[in-house]
């Protein structure tokens, strides 16, 4: 505190401590006023001694026994220093002598808390409102809204803040709260309600534009999300985190040009993230401009390195343009964080299968049915590699094994049946291909795309004719 005053200040304050010391000494019997007792409570207090201001709260109350304002910095340093009974005891006294004064009840709420009794604390706050109006009153709701918050009476604390907004409509800690305490309850046709509300009588309010276009969003109106978004940023063309949920917006409408312009926006107005750069790779990603997509996933690599999908990310970039080596780097990256991710193991076995590195590539594979033996994807993955390998054996045991790992899977049945044409058992893979039609004609084209010349068998070309014509009728 002292480094903070004038010289003058410094002086004066520095003559109140000679004074009480004489006092406490027996030196001398200047008289000290109460507001001086305040001041040197104060000061011990700034300068963490807990123990010499109590007893210079104490000197205080015996020349001022009946000061509110003593009896209460006393009890503020009993809850300081863990006293709590003895801090109440001294505040109800407090309350004798002036029963307006607003810390009273905080301290109070204060030493009932530290002591786990809310009910107490919730009971004297409701109490203390019907005394306090204004500013005083709008203290104790936040007060009330922190109680609920500590005990996790979530919606409680979203009525506090509420019934702050029907007082003051512009109050920004309120409205700043509110917006987190809508998503967090999901009360958000309540939370349009009240910020259309406010908007009607304060246009201009652009944290209400931004509550209301958050609670849209918690609906999934994503449209009308971004209306209230942009009327937001029109009010304050800087309002950062309105440009950040509006691309997320956008995002979810599919818009990805948008999204892009909007999170750029972002990026221009505050330090760059992470996060954003990632949304904005994800837009290009879904956009087909994997370079770009590269480019921003990249960039969200090098400011979080450790994150392991954004290695991924970047590598299914490469993949989807078929350039299976340049593929294999960011891989080994995300899997020199995250070994055995069942994704990761997925795509570089894929990689290695289309590079016909195979024993590399059922390797990998082996390590996803092994870790998701429901899954389907690495099952097929699997089984597909197994028999462009030639491991066809293997191959018709693993397609056993699958059926059986994934409650009989339709697609297992083409694909074994394609096993067994490979191993020569024509009449076994006939009957299979016959199951996968019976239950899912639709994926007749994994059967096929595993071997396209099996067209030129006649049993396999009467059986799709004979489902064809069965499915017309």
């Amino acid at each position: 505190m002292q480094e903070h005053l004038s010289r003058n200040e410094r002086d004066e304050l520095n003559e109140l401590l000679r004074q009480y010391n004489n006092i406490r000494n027996g030196k001398s019997h200047s008289f000290l006023e109460e507001e001086a007792f305040e001041r040197i409570i104060d000061y011990f207090d700034d300068k963490d001694n807990l123990a010499q201001a109590l007893e210079a709260a104490e000197t205080g109350l015996e020349y001022f026994p009946y000061s509110s304002q003593l009896l209460i910095k006393k009890a503020d340093l009993l809850i300081a220093t863990r006293h709590y009974r003895e801090a109440l005891e001294i505040l109800e006294k407090a309350s004798l002598f002036n029963t307006n004064e607003i810390n009273i009840y905080i301290l109070k709420t204060d030493a009932y808390l530290a002591l786990d009794e809310q009910a107490n604390a919730v009971a004297l706050l409701e109490e203390a409102l019907l005394l306090f109006d204004g500013e005083e009153k709008i203290e104790l709701l936040f007060e009330l809204a922190d109680v609920y918050d500590d005990y996790e009476e979530f919606d409680k604390v979203f009525d506090c803040l509420k019934i702050i907004l029907t007082h003051e409509p512009n109050n920004e800690e309120a409205l700043y709260k509110i917006c987190f305490w809508t998503d967090f309850t999901g009360r958000n046709e309540e939370s349009i309600r009240l910020h259309h509300s406010i908007i009607e009588d304060y246009p201009y309010n652009e944290l209400a534009w931004f509550n209301m276009a958050s609670a849209y969003q918690g609906l999934k109106l994503y449209e009308k999300a971004i209306d209230a978004y942009q009327y937001a940023v029109a009010i304050d063309e800087k309002f950062d985190y309105a440009y950040r949920n509006m691309g997320d917006a956008y995002i979810r409408l599919r818009k990805y040009k948008d999204a892009i312009e909007t999170l750029e926006k972002v990026l221009e107005l505050t330090r760059p993230e992470e996060v954003i750069y990632e949304a904005i790779g994800h837009c290009y990603y879904r956009l087909g401009k994997h370079a770009q997509a590269r480019f921003n996933y990249r960039k969200a690599s090098h400011m979080n390195p450790d994150d392991s999908k954004l290695y991924y990310k970047i590598a299914l970039t490469y993949i989807n343009e078929s350039q299976w080596s340049s593929a294999l780097k960011p891989l080994e990256q995300a899997m020199r964080i995250h070994r055995n991710m069942p994704d990761y193991n997925l795509a570089i076995g894929e990689c290695y299968m289309n590079l016909e590195k195979f024993r590399e590539a059922i390797q990998h594979f082996s390590i996803v049915v092994r870790s998701k033996p429901r899954n389907v994807s690495g099952w097929e993955s699997l089984i597909r590699c197994l028999y462009k390998a030639g491991y066809f054996e293997e191959a018709s045991r693993q397609c056993i094994s699958a059926l059986q790992g994934t409650e009989n899977k339709p697609v297992f049945y083409y694909l074994y049946s394609a096993v067994l044409f490979a191993l020569g058992k024509h009449k076994d893979a006939l009957l299979q291909l016959e199951t996968g039609l019976s239950l899912a004609p639709k994926l007749v084209k994994k059967f096929l795309e595993l071997n396209p010349s099996i067209l030129q068998n006649n049993g396999v070309v009467d059986l799709l004719a004979r489902y064809k014509k069965r499915k017309k009728i």
